[in-house]
């Protein structure tokens, strides 16, 4: 099995004389010390975070203080590090919950570059020469994920095809056939969608699947695997990332993190400290080589855990496991009991004729579900087969009855709930 390209690009990116947790971890250290240094003589917002702080050693690490989203949304311009001239991108990030502020997100053409660059070696995991792949994200403006990572295979000498999110189910399928498509990178809920209605040719042209933007149910890897036929791969990232994160390797058992460019911490939501491997908590992370906006331990707000084995790759990178969703994304449900999106989704998206849903907690014991199916059918029974799972479940988890009242949607093209923002219950 082949190692994970990104190994080699990290050892050659960070310069490390060894390929060892030990080097690499050294020279993490070191640049969290550069970047506490770099932030605090031009960031606004770490000359005050960052006024007392000396970084020497782990342990100093670990009491730095957090960086939160809600900081970002207050003032974006005070974690800026460049003059605004050197500006190349600004990401804006619209908040769905109650405060509907705005948070910006700052990217110099070096951090563009190096997302670039890591794409490149991440794709290189999934695809070659004889492959042609079809980039379902928005690609159009310069700096966009859609127009890096075009440019990150077109580096490979992949042939590439930007055609920006799904809108039209007719055209995406008739550009997999007229270019000879064989892998889709795109967001899940819209890949999924698509092997259901366009299955022959989903089955016929893809082989290879790389799923981003948002967390992946395993049900929807599943599928993709068993009934497409696709090898199907994972990427994990976020715009205050600089977009690119971690990506799947051959071994298809997790994230192998940009280590090079991020320090990535696993931590108890509530207390703040260290999780063990294999023990889920909430995704941290450090930028090391940011230019116009560093981050020193940025609240994710997703949940994941580090693998507590080796991967079966032979690299010395860690590896992430898939993420679980996010902390907001609950709901509290039967007295002091919470329900997830993610648990919601493996009930409920096996069913074939499901296309996407979005629910609502209505009160105590009411979960509101919109439901999106296939065109052309009745599909009442499959509705009571969904709210008999559901029930069932959350009866035997939860130990609470449940009642489940269904909205559909009634046109698939228009109605599907999807988009670039993470998939939550409404509020």
């Amino acid at each position: 099995m082949q190692r994970t390209p990104l190994e080699d690009w990290i050892v050659e990116r960070t310069g490390i004389s060894r390929r060892s947790r030990e080097a690499l971890e050294e020279y993490q250290l070191r640049k969290i010390m550069e970047t506490v240094q770099f932030a605090r003589r031009h960031s606004r917002f770490y000359q005050e975070q960052l006024a007392d702080v000396s970084v020497i050693s782990w342990e100093n690490v670990q009491a730095l203080p957090f960086t939160y989203p809600n900081q970002i949304r207050r003032d974006p311009n005070d974690f800026l590090c460049i003059p605004q001239r050197d500006i190349k991108r600004i990401v804006t990030l619209r908040s769905s919950g109650t405060e509907g502020e705005e948070k910006r997100i700052f990217f110099s053409q070096g951090d563009l570059d190096a997302t670039i660059d890591f794409f490149q070696y991440g794709m290189s995991s999934l695809t070659d020469e004889s492959d042609r792949v079809l980039i379902l994200f928005p690609g159009a403006s310069c700096g966009s994920i859609g127009d890096l990572l075009g440019k990150a295979l077109k580096r490979s000498g992949v042939v590439c095809f930007k055609h920006g999110v799904i809108t039209n189910m007719e055209e995406t399928a008739k550009c997999i056939v007229e270019n000879g498509i064989t892998c889709l990178s795109g967001i899940p809920i819209q890949i999924l969608q698509l092997s259901r209605i366009k299955t022959e040719i989903f089955q016929k042209n893809i082989r290879k699947v790389l799923l981003s933007a948002d967390y992946v149910p395993e049900v929807l890897i599943r599928e993709l695997t068993e009934r497409c036929g696709c090898r199907v791969f994972t990427h994990y990232g976020m715009t205050e990332m600089g977009y690119g994160g971690g990506v799947e390797c051959q071994a298809l058992g997790g994230y192998h993190m940009r280590e090079g460019d991020l320090y990535i911490e696993i931590l108890n939501p509530d207390t703040g400290q260290p999780v063990q491997d294999g023990q889920m908590g909430e995704v941290t992370f450090t930028t090391l080589t940011r230019q116009a906006m560093p981050l020193i331990r940025y609240r994710t707000g997703d949940l994941a855990s580090f693998s507590p084995v080796p991967c079966r790759c032979g690299t010395f990178l860690k590896t992430m496991n898939r993420v679980y969703g996010r902390l907001e994304n609950q709901m509290q449900i039967c007295g002091n009991s919470f329900l997830h999106f993610s648990q919601l989704d493996e009930w409920m998206l096996p069913f074939s004729e499901l296309l996407d849903y979005k629910a609502c907690m209505e009160h105590e014991n009411m979960l509101g579900i919109e439901v999106v199916f296939m065109d052309g059918g009745d599909f009442q029974e499959t509705l009571n087969k969904i709210s008999k799972t559901i029930q069932e479940k959350i009866q035997r988890q939860y130990g609470c009855r449940m009642q489940i009242r269904f909205t559909r949607k009634t046109n698939q093209q228009e109605n599907c709930f999807n988009s670039m923002e993470k998939r939550k219950f409404c509020r």
